[in-house]
């Protein structure tokens, strides 16, 4: 703050209020209740402005100068408040608590909750299929204590991370919304491109501490029951973020009641790379569409659309358990009972995020009848999953459940078609509650009240002249001429004498002036007590109802793959002890659903005696899409999902990597050929005997001889000293002597043809090295000028030249050992050592890209029509044609 904001003497008491509640939140924008407006001021408003694009105003003045105001209505607070927050800004709501007719000064207010990026539970700020998770980071050198929080759902989960690359990885799973990080945390620069990070005090890492709160929450004596005792950093970040869960929600967190431990070795390791290559569900351009997860993902509710994820992002190594979630995906299958569960699941919702708002106690009327509604499924639901012969699913289906205490109770309450909140009522259904009725009906019936009591008063008394009013000073009264007030019953009270007429109240007329005047706000007030007792009643089975809610999105997921199963065609896999890969006609998911024709499938055979296949072909002819789609078939095996194939048998999968595409990263300073070596480096450092890595171009990015070199080395050292199971795809024609060299490896090819004077790309795999490369072919349907194709030719056949002698039979230039491949330029030749350029492709990719004459003279023959003799003169010519 200025110092004219500091000197709280020169501002209104109204000001002085807003600057010591800002003092108090001086990182977060601070709405302040006035009336109906939330208003900004100062720096506040001015982001504000800025950000929501509304009109900055003054108020007052501060230090001669006037105050920056901006404000927002209270009633569409929540659209404004949505778009900050994805901005990644924090708010404090600033609440009026006092009574403005009981206040001498500016009315009490309070700070009653805090949203941040990764707080958030209502509907309107979260992306329905995708957690919003609050991260804390805690480290000691390169271990790293790792804790997240999804507050809308309330999964509470820790783990212990080694090294950065580890902890990078965990960072692109879960891409938080919210990141908490010590002051003197030292890997800023891993957290670069994440929004919401926040560095708190290194006191609320304090180890005793995190360790007392978080028994508190759990209630539990020690954190052995969830076999986080011993992780010392993880604790220590948890009791950080779960401090900061407390401050932001200003409530207790009754639904944080367990915390799982999260091993890295119990899942199929991806590192952020390879998710990023995989598009698991972002594709490269930061979208959800063709993903993954786009093409999987036909869930009923959201809950089981997150789960699906979670799921996608972190495939089990435990095939125990994945061969459970597979049985019961055939079970599902077998008579398609996954249609009526489907069906069902529609109706449900998604109550894993309502029920932490009731948790919160910030559940709004249309939560309640979603609860309701879904509650009233489940009957239906435990029929649907009675016929499906899976110990899974009725498992499942016993934690799911049925609540007809609440379903009955929440039905007798809320009305069908309750309104978006409880402030002005008319969500308690008539006939539940006898005095809300009796206020209701006094509050809306006055009139009609007042007019009966007359009529009834008339006929007692016999008082013709007797007439029922009120006034705002005297209230309810009966009035009768002075004529016939001595004719008055016992029971009437004089209230006012008036020059011609008298007024009474009776006990009964008091008893209603008393329930009339205040029958409105009485039934407001009433309306919410019962709406807070209901959550309460259900905020009593938490527990049971958040297993049940994570039940059923787990039955989401799994009736999904059913789904899947029968409408994109795939076909269980088999897991083997043995390693290796067999694959029948497999198929890239996503690349199939994006095609106009038939997508072709490959087989892929890979065992202990062919680890490594060197993969060549031309550009565009399929090497990235078959690399790919075996790292996702892998992948959706170990989720307990069908695969896109005819056949599969998985071995064992500890890691996936992936080192593909080029790109350079600008902001950390790093080359493209730097961001490619330091993805290879990972790889060699960190890869196993059972992990599956793609390798796609390898050395691309730096001079040919040292490209090459690179990559013979790289290749040489997965398949010698590694043995993991590599697909390396690579344009060095070199690199195919590997399959002679190394006893695990063998070449592959990705077919083509060339038409009309056009490429064909047929995507068929086979066994053996590709005999061109096509390389001016692809550039020439690129678009590439015909002059710079013409040039291409040149300078091919210039280098040809100097290519060393054919090795016989091979129909291509001798090859350089890679040894030999030092420094240099093509076409700069030392008088030591000849420097030839490694030729990629075998030498018939030279042939002119125009028509030969030969080719011109073959499109104008019949065979059909020549004789043996012409056919055999025509034969010479064709043989002269190609000597010239």
């Amino acid at each position: 703050m200025s110092a004219a904001q500091t000197d709280l003497s020169k501002h209104t008491p109204m000001m002085r209020q807003y600057l010591r509640i800002k003092g108090e939140h001086p990182n977060e924008l601070v709405f302040y209740r006035m009336g109906d407006f939330y208003e900004l001021f100062y720096d506040d408003a001015k982001k504000a402005a800025e950000l929501l694009d509304i009109t900055l105003t003054t108020r007052g003045q501060s230090g001669g100068s006037p105050i920056p105001m901006a404000g927002v209505p209270y009633h569409s607070a929540e659209s404004y408040i949505a778009r900050l927050v994805r901005a990644g800004q924090s708010i404090a709501i600033c609440e009026q608590i006092g009574d403005p007719a009981a206040s001498k000064g500016p009315v009490e207010r309070r700070v009653v909750r805090i949203v941040t990026p990764g707080t958030l539970s209502d509907d309107a700020f979260l992306e329905e299929r995708r957690d919003n998770l609050l991260v804390a980071i805690h480290s000691h050198k390169e271990q790293f204590g790792f804790a997240s929080l999804d507050i809308s759902s309330g999964r509470f989960a820790v783990s212990e991370l080694e090294g950065t690359e580890a902890l990078q990885g965990e960072l692109q799973r879960l891409r938080p919304a919210e990141i908490l990080i010590s002051e003197d945390f030292p890997y800023g620069e891993l957290l670069e491109g994440f929004t919401g990070v926040r560095r708190q005090g290194p006191w609320l890492f304090e180890a005793d501490t995190a360790h007392r709160l978080l028994t508190q929450q759990l209630q539990v004596r020690d954190l052995t029951g969830f076999g986080c005792e011993d992780l010392k950093l993880a604790i220590c970040a948890a009791g950080c973020l779960l401090q900061y869960a407390r401050e932001t929600q200003r409530t207790a967190l009754p639904h944080i009641r367990k915390l799982s431990r999260e091993r890295r070795e119990d899942a199929v390791i991806l590192d952020a790379t390879s998710r990023r290559n995989l598009e698991i569900d972002t594709n490269l351009m930061g979208g959800h569409q063709h993903t993954l997860a786009w093409v999987m993902d036909r869930t009923a509710t959201a809950m089981g659309g997150r789960e699906l994820r979670r799921w996608l992002n972190r495939p089990l190594r435990d095939v125990a358990v994945v061969r459970q979630r597979q049985q019961a995906v055939a079970a599902l299958l077998d008579g398609f009972h996954y249609e009526p569960v489907h069906d069902l699941l529609k109706q449900v919702g998604d109550i894993e995020r309502i029920l932490a708002r009731v948790a919160l106690r910030s559940a709004r009327p249309r939560d309640l009848a979603r609860l309701r509604d879904a509650f009233q499924v489940l009957p239906s639901l435990q029929e649907a999953l009675t016929p499906v012969a899976s110990p899974h699913v009725a498992k499942l289906a016993d934690t799911i459940g049925e609540y007809p205490e609440l379903a009955d109770l929440l039905e007798r309450a809320i009305i069908d078609n309750p309104p978006v909140v409880i402030r002005d009522g008319g969500v308690i259904r008539e006939g539940f509650d006898e005095e809300l009725d009796e206020l209701r009906n006094i509050s809306e019936n006055a009139g009609q009240y007042l007019l009966d009591v007359e009529t009834r008063e008339r006929e007692r008394t016999g008082i013709s002249t007797l007439k029922v009013g009120y006034n705002r000073v005297h209230g309810y009264y009966i009035e009768i001429s002075r004529a016939q007030s001595e004719q008055a019953p016992a029971d009437y009270i004089r209230r006012q004498t008036l020059k011609n007429a008298e007024r009474f109240i009776t006990p009964e007329l008091k008893e209603f002036e008393d329930k009339a005047l205040s029958a409105k706000s009485r039934a407001l007030a009433r309306e919410k007590a019962l709406y807070d007792e209901l959550l309460e009643t259900v905020a009593a089975e938490l527990a049971p109802l958040q297993d049940a809610a994570q039940a059923l999105a787990e039955l989401d997921v799994l009736s999904n793959f059913a789904e899947r199963a029968t409408s994109l065609r795939f076909a269980p896999p088999e897991f083997s002890d043995a390693p290796g890969f067999d694959i029948e006609e497999g198929r890239h998911p996503v690349v199939e659903q994006l095609l106009d024709e038939p997508f072709v499938p490959n087989d892929l055979l890979m065992d202990p005696k062919r680890r490594m296949l060197v993969i060549t072909g031309p550009n565009m002819g399929g090497k990235s899409t078959y690399m790919r789609q075996a790292a996702l078939i892998a992948l959706l095996a170990y989720t307990g999902s069908f695969v896109p194939a005819t056949r599969a048998v998985i071995g064992p999968v500890d890691r996936i990597f992936t080192r593909m595409g080029s790109s350079d990263d600008i902001a950390g300073g790093r080359s493209t050929f730097m961001v490619e070596m330091t993805e290879t480096a990972n790889i060699l450092h960190n890869a196993t005997e059972h992990s599956l890595v793609l390798m796609d171009e390898v050395g691309r990015g730096t001079s040919t001889f040292d490209g090459l070199s690179l990559a013979w080395a790289t290749a040489e050292h997965l398949a010698r000293e590694i043995r993991c199971f590599t697909l390396f795809a690579t344009h060095y024609f070199e690199l195919t002597q590997l399959a002679d060299e190394l006893e695990h490896a063998v070449n592959v090819h990705l077919t083509a043809t060339e038409h009309d004077d056009a490429i064909v790309f047929l995507h068929n795999v086979h066994d053996g090295p590709a005999s061109q490369s096509y390389g001016l072919q692809v550039a020439k349907l690129a678009g590439v000028p015909q002059d710079v194709i013409r040039n291409a030719k040149a300078q091919l056949a210039h280098l040809e030249s100097q290519a060393a002698p054919m090795v016989p039979g091979a129909g291509r230039p001798a090859q350089t050992p890679p040894q030999a491949a030092r420094g240099g330029h093509p076409g700069c030749p030392s008088p030591a050592q000849p420097i030839r350029e490694p030729v990629a492709v075998q030498g018939d990719m030279f042939a002119s890209l125009e028509p030969s004459p030969v080719e011109e003279a073959l499109k104008t023959l019949d065979p059909d029509e020549l004789t043996p003799r012409e056919a055999l003169n025509r034969l010479y010519e064709l043989k002269a044609l190609l000597e010239r």
